[in-house]
């Protein structure tokens, strides 16, 4: 059974950047560059993670006994033209489990973290379908903003805001 819980350890910190890491070879190969994914290393996944926790950035983990199998970063929103809104900066679960709950109930606790704000925003690759569907089952809509990323090449992302 699936728990979601704070990050608050070493191996959990370790299971979140491995999420990261693996998620985004599983997520993302035809969306972006391949020579770009496979130059993603492990090691700086977990680096990314623990700067991260030692800021005090909130973070949720799931997790299938010990094992962290997603995870969902969220705060305030970044973006300057929602005011008092909340955003999920990142959520990743690995394939094996998608469609098994675990996204999803990730995603109800980081909005609960922001039930607070009376909207939340988060960013998609454009293209990438999965993410698209599973925003709009939890309430997600377009809101007609996009920016580009280099990642390798120039990618864009688009923005998804869920109003409450």
């Amino acid at each position: 059974m699936v728990i979601i819980k704070r990050l608050e350890t070493e191996d959990e910190i370790k299971g979140k950047a491995y999420v990261h890491f693996r998620a985004w070879k599983e997520a993302y190969t035809g969306l972006i560059d391949q020579i770009y994914l496979d130059s993603r290393k492990l090691e700086t996944s977990e680096r990314i993670a623990r700067k991260a926790f030692e800021n005090g950035f909130p973070s949720l983990v799931a997790k299938d006994g010990d094992r962290v199998v997603g995870f969902a970063d969220y705060g305030p929103c970044r973006s300057e033209d929602l005011a008092d809104a909340g955003e999920v900066y990142a959520i990743y679960i690995l394939r094996d489990h998608y469609d098994t709950g675990t996204g999803r109930a990730l995603m109800e606790k980081a909005l609960e973290a922001l039930s607070d704000c009376r909207k939340t925003a988060v960013w998609v690759l454009e293209g990438n379908e999965r993410a698209v569907r599973f925003y709009q089952r939890c309430g997600f809509r377009f809101d007609g903003k996009k920016q580009e990323l280099s990642l390798g090449t120039t990618v864009s992302e688009v923005r998804m805001v869920l109003e409450r």
